[in-house]
């Protein structure tokens, strides 16, 4: 098998840690990248994993915790949040969303940024969303997730002046077309300045997040 080089200066260098993308590799192989990490003293994150993957790789690393709803798994200490209040609030537009939704923040929260994930506050139910329009103000960035036709980012960037990364769901009937919908509805937003990930990316979301609080 080959050996897999992984970027543990990645930390120093950007002050974000590598993640180990789990769903095209085999249990040994991410086994095996556990284990350097472990030898590094660093903390680890597995992203897109089965249930079954994740309770087998936790027979094998009994200190790590598997969060099913956003099939990733994490091993280490994740680091001290520096701030009391919640810099990056994350929605959903429904409950669907919560597992892309979660992986954003556990990203996050492993780096030590404090989170609050708001759910099913999308534009369907407008008054929903208007309602916490107050406490959602209160963040530094706000990542917002959506499938169907994607509107919540753009509504939102029309309401509120933080920065917006609008994080695109692969939910939804047929010509939502497994997120694509959402995506281009995003990419062609009218809203000025509004950030976009690719979809279902809950990780590249929470590293867009704190790149900009790193400003």
């Amino acid at each position: 098998m080959n050996e897999s080089i992984i970027d543990f200066q990645r930390r120093t260098r950007l002050g974000v840690v590598e993640a180990i993308w789990g769903e095209h590799k085999t249990i040994e192989q991410i086994s095996e990248i556990l284990k350097k990490f472990q030898r590094e003293c660093e903390t680890a994150l597995v992203t897109r994993l089965t249930k079954e993957k994740g309770q087998k790789l936790l027979v094998e690393f009994p200190s790590a915790e598997f969060h099913e709803i956003s099939g990733c798994l994490t091993l280490g200490e994740f680091k001290e949040c520096s701030s009391s209040e919640e810099e990056v609030i994350i929605l959903t537009g429904g409950t669907s969303d919560v597992g892309v939704a979660s992986e954003a923040e556990i990203a996050l929260n492993l780096h030590g940024i404090k989170t609050k994930l708001l759910i099913d506050v999308g534009v369907a139910g407008l008054h929903r969303l208007l309602d916490r329009l107050e406490e959602i103000k209160l963040a530094k960035v706000v990542i917002a997730c959506a499938g169907m036709e994607g509107a919540l980012p753009t509504v939102l960037a029309g309401l509120i002046p933080q920065p917006i990364i609008g994080l695109p769901v692969s939910v939804g009937y047929g010509m939502s077309g497994g997120g694509k919908t959402a995506l281009e509805g995003m990419l062609a937003s009218c809203a000025p300045g509004l950030t976009v990930v690719n979809i279902d990316n809950g990780y590249g979301a929470a590293m867009a997040a704190m790149r900009i609080l790193s400003t």
